[in-house]
């Protein structure tokens, strides 16, 4: 079966203080996303569908795109504000940012056709959350998530916001936002917590349409509100039902959520490579 690895790649690092989709990681200046996109292809997944900012498109291209076009069936779509924005809605003239993760993923319908997982493009995930994804899509799966460890996802450098998650039986039953969590936060450190690693089937971009037309209409700050994805999968759950099949990976996760995050993830994915799990990257 074919399969479709979409890649959000279209915001700007502000905490970091710059592009952390294309800061050099590896030991011959691979970034984060070269890793995922060896990982996804191991998997099994044969497209990957990169949604970024036309503006950002000559450096990644260079930076990332050449490679990874070596690797793996290659598409690029764009998100901006007026990106598949329905019928009778117009950008607010302040509004500077896209709307959001499920606006992204909607950016992406008309050029995905395949069962699909949806990553951040600045997330580590290790190996075996692609393979959770991929035999998961591959086995029928509606709506799938690989969770992390709440441990395994934190950094030394500051606070992060985490999607809790409540599983049970093997299904996700709510996604709940945290904000300024760390190692010393009351929630266990084994809580699983979504990193924002979906699997879908097409029929998720009607249930974008159709919800980000509703989010529009209902927004309270036009020009900060967003349009989440986890917010859309939550929805789905509580109001229509649908079975979200929940995975655990027990990999570490790694990310540059601040700039002095770099030092650290640049070590570990060097290592990674030293020891062999990424030879012909």
């Amino acid at each position: 079966m074919d399969t479709t690895l979409v890649v959000m790649a279209a915001g700007m690092g502000s905490r970091f203080g710059g592009l952390k989709q294309i800061a050099p990681m590896g030991t011959n200046g691979e970034i984060i996303l070269d890793f995922s996109v060896y990982d996804a292809v191991k998997a099994g997944f044969n497209k990957a569908v990169f949604i970024i900012k036309k503006e950002i498109e000559h450096d990644f291209r260079e930076v990332a795109g050449k490679r990874i076009e070596k690797m793996i069936d290659t598409e690029y779509v764009f998100q901006h504000t007026d990106t598949m924005l329905p019928e009778g809605f117009s950008v607010p003239a302040d509004r500077a940012k896209p709307w959001g993760t499920g606006h992204a993923i909607l950016c992406a319908k008309n050029a995905v056709t395949t069962p699909f997982a949806a990553i951040n493009a600045d997330d580590y995930y290790g190996k075996s959350a692609f393979k959770l994804v991929h035999d998961a899509l591959t086995s029928g799966s509606e709506i799938c998530l690989a969770a992390f460890r709440l441990g395994n996802t934190l950094t030394e450098n500051g606070t992060v916001s985490r999607g809790v998650c409540d599983i049970k039986d093997g299904l996700l039953k709510s996604v709940v936002e945290h904000t300024a969590l760390d190692k010393n936060s009351p929630i266990p450190m084994d809580t699983p917590v979504s990193m924002n690693m979906w699997g879908f089937k097409t029929d998720i971009f009607a249930e974008l349409e159709t919800r980000f037309a509703e989010f529009l209409k209902n927004m309270t700050n036009p020009c900060k509100d967003e349009f989440f994805l986890p917010f859309v999968v939550d929805e789905l759950i509580k109001n229509n039902g649908t079975k979200v099949d929940a995975y655990i990976s027990n990999d570490k996760w790694y990310g540059v959520t601040y700039k002095d995050d770099t030092p650290a993830v640049q070590s570990a994915l060097q290592n990674l490579m030293k020891e062999g799990h990424y030879d012909g990257i």
